[in-house]
């Protein structure tokens, strides 16, 4: 857990992309029902110009393998930007899980694994 918030953040190793917006090696750095926050490694200020704020993506997770669990697609909105040296990070609200039985499952898992430390 990372904070106190109305629903739980935890902290994951799976990864994310926006097809054909941001691909490659994104790692998911929180995850909650509510939301997540993904980091990309290098800063691409093109694809800050293809991403907006209040703008609804699908985002495909990609969990860890220990998590036995598919991949999913969240609908997600973007809520803000940043970078942090030379990363990027992106701050979404969950907007809807067409699959909600896999996140769900997912987030159960991060939360279990987090209690047990």
């Amino acid at each position: 857990m990372l904070d106190k918030r109305k629903n739980p953040r935890y902290k994951t190793q799976a990864r994310a992309r926006i097809p054909n917006i941001l691909e490659g090696e994104n790692l998911v750095r929180d995850i909650s029902i509510t939301g997540c926050c993904i980091q990309y490694p290098v800063i691409d200020y093109s694809v800050l110009a293809e991403i907006k704020p209040e703008t609804v993506y699908q985002l495909e997770i990609m969990p860890e393998k220990n998590a036995k669990i598919d991949n999913f697609v969240l609908e997600v909105e973007v809520k803000w930007l940043s970078s942090i040296g030379d990363s990027g990070i992106i701050g979404f609200n969950v907007v809807a899980s067409p699959k909600g039985d896999q996140f769900q499952r997912y987030v159960d898992y991060l939360a279990y694994r987090s209690s047990r430390r």
